[in-house]
């Protein structure tokens, strides 16, 4: 039977215990897909798929914001990092929110009619380029720039974990691409997407200190949720070696934000000062961060192949490292647009 999970085998969610069982009740009552593929993807990693939900739920589905503005921030998100998982489903969680127009026109590619939700989408899409002008827009009050930044931070590590661990199809058939499905999704979805979340609900899961948390939170939940975050990706850099660590982050900190060339082996160049034995995670941490979506299955056998101990949840680890060195790129580049003074005119 066809399932959308490559790279990896996840254990069937009915088998879940302990914290991964903990994390699949929330996500049922909160988030209304208990076995989300997106979460079940790195359930190989209690730790990380604890923070991962943690930080998307005291983002987006907790706090004052419009639930349908940061919805709009997600699909501008994913749209810039080329997660087409991920812009159908949160076309769907859109339908869900009731405005089944905007949902269809943004999934198009359109832009919203509303000047004030076109801009969302945009700034969404802005933050993918690292010290690009359009960070600096800030379409949101200062009082809810901790759920807007968590959100636009949440979803350039989720699209990349999806990019890798997924297929393309969020049902199968690509059923999802269907106006009428993602309409009956949403509605089915509703109730759920529409009621007020108390903030911080997720935290509990999180086991242990998590180190210091971001400016750009300010007191709340999601900062605690991402330093959390930040320390379980941490893991994996330790599942490559120090040539490697160093490459990946000066390929990632050299990053102008656009999305490498198609043909040939663009990660050779970044690459060549690895030793052999530790280049296959280095290839999988660099494609994550910078383009996850051309992660291939023969990637991941050469991973397993050089690595002694080469167990899945090891793989995503190592792609969490990935992901997560982009993710911070981009949250210093959003944290100092953020703090850049306006200009005013006289």
């Amino acid at each position: 039977m066809a399932t959308p999970f490559r790279l990896t085998t996840p254990a069937p969610p009915g088998d879940a215990t302990g914290r991964t069982a903990e994390v699949y009740a929330q996500l049922a009552a909160d988030f209304g897909i208990g076995r989300a593929p997106t979460f079940v993807a790195l359930s190989a990693a209690p730790d990380l798929l604890a923070a991962t939900w943690a930080v998307l739920r005291e983002s987006l589905l907790a706090g004052r914001a419009s639930r349908t503005d940061k919805e709009l921030v997600a699909l501008g998100v994913s749209a810039a990092n080329r997660c087409p998982f991920c812009v159908d489903a949160h076309t769907v969680l859109l339908h869900a929110t009731g405005d089944h127009r905007l949902a269809e026109t943004v999934a198009r590619g359109g832009t919203p009619d509303d000047p004030a939700r076109a801009a969302m989408v945009a700034w969404g899409r802005a933050t993918a380029i690292p010290g690009g002008p359009g960070a600096a827009a800030r379409p949101f009050a200062p009082a809810h720039a901790p759920e807007f930044v968590g959100t636009a931070l949440a979803f350039h590590f989720v699209n990349r974990m999806v990019s890798a661990l997924l297929t393309e199809d969020m049902l199968p058939g690509g059923l999802q691409r269907l106006r009428l499905v993602r309409s009956l999704g949403g509605r089915a979805l509703a109730r759920t997407v529409r009621k007020s979340l108390p903030a911080g609900a997720s935290l509990p899961l999180l086991r242990g200190p998590v180190g210091p948390t971001p400016e750009w939170a300010a007191d709340a939940p999601v900062g605690t949720a991402f330093a959390a975050l930040r320390r379980a990706a941490a893991v994996g850099a330790q599942r490559v070696g120090e040539a490697a660590r160093e490459a990946v982050v000066a390929a990632v900190d050299a990053w102008d934000g656009t999305h490498p060339p198609l043909g040939g082996d663009w990660t050779a160049v970044p690459l060549a000062g690895v030793p052999a034995a530790e280049r296959p995670a280095a290839r999988l941490a660099l494609l994550a961060a910078l383009a996850p979506y051309r992660i291939t299955q023969a990637d991941a056998e050469a991973w397993r192949t050089a690595d002694p101990d080469p167990y899945d949840a090891d793989l995503v680890r190592v792609l969490a490292f990935g992901a997560m060195t982009a993710v911070g790129r981009i949250e210093t580049s959003v944290h100092e647009a953020l703090h850049r003074p306006r200009l005013t005119a006289h």
